[in-house]
């Protein structure tokens, strides 16, 4: 467990990308993998950043076990879009981001878009998420660009035309209701 300092806690807007949400904690378990495994190890892995605000297909964990390096693949519902996905030509190649928010960034793609082999996490030590100095929504990149480049990118979810996950979004419930008409039993734990 890590807190984010308070200087980076979320105030106001909680969509605001230019406060890094989750950086510390994904860092905490970059460095937890470093310390439990070899660098030259050899167990194999994939390192995913699941987050509690999406929604995911279990196809999606299927896809990424044969990720070599870096694999990506299209997100719904993030952007404003219906999706953002990685460009892929007829090669099967990554060229690209379909994105609207600053698609030129190095790697513009949401954190539940990638998944990383678990030897090349091992074996770049120094690849962490950046929490100074890094514009909004360049997380990502912060990390992606000290492991692979555009062309060593795996498009998974068949070529990046389907989607294996949402970004649907937890959000505190409003439960205006909750006693009314004997359906609140305190027993039922939630």
């Amino acid at each position: 467990h890590v807190e984010t300092p308070r200087n980076y806690k979320l105030r106001g807007d909680a969509r605001d990308p230019r406060i890094p949400r989750g950086t510390m904690q994904r860092n905490l378990a970059l460095r937890w993998l470093r310390e439990t495994f070899p660098r030259n190890s050899s167990q194999p892995g994939v390192v995913y950043f699941a987050d509690d605000d999406n929604t995911y297909s279990l196809e999606l964990f299927e896809e990424m076990r044969s990720t070599r390096r870096v694999s990506v693949w299209p997100v719904a519902f993030v952007g404003g879009l219906r999706y953002e996905a990685p460009r892929v030509n007829g090669a099967g190649k990554v060229v690209g981001w379909k994105t609207v928010f600053d698609p030129h960034r190095p790697f513009a793609i949401d954190m539940a878009g990638f998944a990383v082999n678990l030897r090349l996490i091992l074996q770049r030590s120094q690849a962490y998420f950046k929490l100074r100095g890094v514009k909004g929504g360049y997380q990502e990149s912060s990390l992606l660009r000290e492991l692979v480049t555009l062309n060593d990118l795996e498009p998974k979810a068949a070529n990046c035309t389907k989607i294996l996950v949402w970004h649907t979004r937890t959000e505190k419930p409003v439960l205006v209701n909750e006693g009314k008409k004997g359906f609140t039993d305190p027993s039922v734990e939630i």
